[in-house]
C-alpha cells in the first residue's frame, strides 16, 4: 500500500515517467527487510547500499526525492532489527551508515529541507529507537533468566548437604550392621555387602541428579502432607483447590518430593497472579511405574499466554530437566492454564 500510494503521488506530481524508479528501489529494500532474519547484517548493509545508490541517482538524473517513504520504512525495519540483535560494533556501523544516507540526501538541498527527507528521517529514527528499546528489554529478560538459573544452582550446596548426608548415613549404618552380621553369621556377609553397595549406588545417582535442585526447609518425608499444607494456605486467599495424590509419597526420594512441591507452589502462585477469576484449581500428583506426574490446572478464562516472562517456569524446568524429566505449560482444554511435570524416579528409589 505504501509503494502504491507513493507511485500514485509521484505520477500525479512528476508525471508517468518518474514513479517506477522509487517504487522499484523501495520494493527492493522492503523485500530485504522481509528476508532479514537469517542475515541481518548483510541485508541491512544491502538495503543501505541500495538507498545510497538511489540518493546519488536522484541528484544525477533529477529524479523524485529519495529516500522515499517506502524505502524509509524498509530501512527502519532493517536498522531497527540490526540494532536489536547484532553486536554493538556492527549495529553502530549500520546506524552511522543510515545517518550518512540521510545526510547525503539532505546536504545538496540545504538550506531547504525536503518534506520527503524529513519524513524518511523520522521513520528511520523511530526504527532505531524501537530497536534500541527492544535490545534493552531483551538484555533485561536474559539477565533475569540467567539470574533465576544461577539462583537455582547457587542453592546446590544446601541440597547437596541434605542428600549426601542422608545417603552417607545409610552407608555408615549399613557398614556397622555388616560388621555385626559377619561376626555372628559369616554366611550372610555377602548379603550385607550387597546392601552397602546398593546404598552407595543410590548416593552416587542422587549426587549426579542434585545439580540445579533446591530444597525447601518445609519439605518433609511426606509430600502429601506438605502439599496439603501448601494447598490450605493457598485456598485461604485464592480459589478452591482440589488436591489428589496417588501412590505412597513417603517412598519418594527427597529431591523428587522437593521438586514436586516447588512446581506446585509456582503453579499456584501463577494462578493467583494471572488468573484471578478462576474458581477451582486441580492439583493431581500420580505415581506412575517409573515417574511422578504432577499436573496443576485451573478453570480461569482461556488465554494464549499467562505471563510474558515466565521466569518461575524457567527455574522449574531447570529442576525437572536436571532429574531427567520434562515440564510443559500451556492453555488447558478449552479453559484455563495447565502445568504438567513428569519427574522420573529411579527403580530403587521408590520402595
Amino acid at each position: 500500500m505504501v509503494i502504491a500510494g507513493q507511485a500514485a503521488a509521484i505520477a500525479v506530481s512528476w508525471g508517468d515517467d518518474y514513479w517506477w524508479f522509487g517504487a522499484a528501489v523501495g520494493a527492493g529494500v522492503c523485500v530485504l527487510a522481509l528476508l532479514r532474519r537469517r542475515q541481518r547484517a548483510w541485508t541491512a548493509a544491502a538495503g543501505l547500499t541500495a538507498a545510497g545508490v538511489a540518493v546519488a541517482a536522484r541528484w544525477v538524473a533529477e529524479l523524485p526525492q529519495e529516500p522515499s517513504p517506502a524505502m524509509a520504512l524498509g530501512l527502519a525495519v532493517l536498522t531497527g532489527s540490526a540494532v536489536r540483535t547484532l553486536p554493538w560494533r556492527q549495529a553502530g556501523a549500520i546506524v552511522v551508515a543510515g545517518f550518512a544516507v540521510l545526510a547525503g540526501a539532505l546536504a545538496p538541498a540545504l538550506p531547504f529541507v525536503p518534506a520527503v527527507v524529513m519524513v524518511a528521517a523520522f521513520v528511520w529514527a523511530a526504527g532505531v529507537a524501537a530497536g534500541l528499546s527492544l535490545r534493552v528489554a531483551d538484555g533485561r529478560r536474559r539477565a533475569t533468566a540467567a539470574r533465576v538459573r544461577q539462583d537455582e544452582r547457587l542453592e546446590l550446596a544446601r541440597e547437596l548437604h541434605d542428600v549426601v548426608a542422608h545417603h552417607i548415613s545409610a552407608i555408615v549404618l549399613g557398614t556397622q550392621a555388616a560388621r555385626l552380621v559377619v561376626r555372628r553369621q559369616p554366611e550372610r556377609g555377602d548379603e550385607a555387602l550387597a546392601e552397602i553397595e546398593a546404598a552407595g549406588s543410590d548416593a552416587l545417582a542422587s549426587m549426579r541428579q542434585v545439580v540445579g535442585l533446591l530444597r525447601d526447609d518445609r519439605d518433609g518425608a511426606s509430600a502429601a502432607g506438605t502439599l496439603a499444607e501448601l494447598v490450605e494456605r493457598f485456598a485461604e486467599r485464592g480459589p478452591r483447590v482440589d488436591l489428589r495424590v496417588t501412590g505412597d509419597e513417603s517412598r519418594w526420594p527427597p529431591e523428587v518430593a522437593s521438586t514436586v512441591y516447588r512446581i506446585t507452589r509456582e503453579a499456584l502462585t501463577n494462578v493467583r497472579r494471572h488468573a484471578p477469576r478462576a474458581d477451582t484449581v486441580t492439583v493431581r500428583v500420580d505415581e506412575a511405574a517409573a515417574a511422578i506426574v504432577a499436573e496443576i490446572s485451573d478453570d480461569g478464562p482461556a488465554r494464549a499466554r499467562r505471563s510474558p516472562g515466565g521466569y518461575g517456569l524457567v527455574g522449574m524446568r531447570e529442576r525437572v530437566e536436571a532429574l531427567g524429566g520434562s515440564l510443559m505449560a500451556g492453555p488447558g482444554d478449552g479453559r484455563g492454564w495447565r502445568v504438567r511435570a513428569t519427574v522420573p524416579v529411579r527403580e530403587r528409589a521408590v520402595r
